[in-house]
């Protein structure tokens, strides 16, 4: 079987090149065409994104389950991320910009999602945490469904995500600055989203060219790289306080 041919049809498939792409990069390995180059690193960033974003969060959820506690965790830093994660993910899907370019939103929506139903179960009950499901489930139909929400409300909740992903995420920053670590915080997951936040910048330049979305990503790419360099400045004390609550 012919190696170009496999390579091809994989290629393809993936959706990383054009026919035009493939023939100038792989066929002719003429990677002076910075054109195709760019869009094919960028599809290929785009699907590792994607592909990685589907277990970014799981170390954060063991941690949570694990423990039993979301100590540090604040739940409005949560919900807020969820909302601007929610927008992001139905603004891009309403646009039809290709789902490499968004796709790691479904499944940062869904692992938030969990983030915050664990939270809720561990400091405000597992009822409260229901109803959050409910509510949520419910704000995604209603967000999905063109006649209840027109494209224009959508682009306005892109536009909202900036505030809410500043103003979720310096919560957080505030709470670790306040309690001198960062409790139940994953360092891996924290250390994904910042490199994710950045690599996006890239891929939405090249992929949508939608300023509103490529601004959101460097907004998310700062509060991020705060946050994951936290984890590192606060590393001892944070496995200290571990450590104590461990013991009372």
């Amino acid at each position: 079987m012919d190696i170009i041919e496999v390579l091809r049809d994989l290629i393809f498939y993936l959706g990383l090149m054009t026919p035009e792409c493939f023939e100038s990069l792989v066929v002719d390995l003429n990677f002076s065409n910075l054109p195709c180059l760019k869009l094919a690193i960028s599809k290929a960033l785009g699907l590792a994104i994607v592909v990685g974003s589907s277990l970014v969060k799981l170390p954060q959820v063991l941690k949570i389950a694990g423990s039993g506690s979301a100590d540090g965790i604040s739940f409005i830093g949560v919900l807020l991320e969820l909302v601007a994660i929610t927008f992001s993910g139905v603004y891009s899907f309403s646009n039809n910009f290709p789902f490499s370019s968004y796709g790691e939103s479904v499944f940062l929506a869904f692992q938030t999602t969990i983030i915050g139903l664990l939270v809720l179960t561990f400091s405000q009950g597992k009822l409260k945490a229901i109803l959050f499901g409910a509510l949520y489930a419910g704000a995604v139909w209603t967000l999905m469904n063109p006649v209840i929400t027109p494209p224009p409300v959508l682009w306005y909740g892109q536009a909202a995500n900036i505030p809410m992903i500043l103003l979720g995420k310096l919560i957080q920053i505030m709470t670790n600055f306040r309690n001198g670590h960062t409790g139940q915080l994953s360092a891996v997951t924290c250390f994904l989203l910042s490199l994710g936040a950045i690599a996006r910048i890239f891929t939405s330049v090249q992929e949508t060219g939608d300023n509103i979305v490529i601004l959101t990503y460097v907004c998310s790419s700062v509060v991020n790289t705060i946050i994951a360099l936290q984890v590192i400045l606060y590393w001892n004390r944070t496995a200290e306080a571990t450590t104590l609550k461990k013991t009372q």
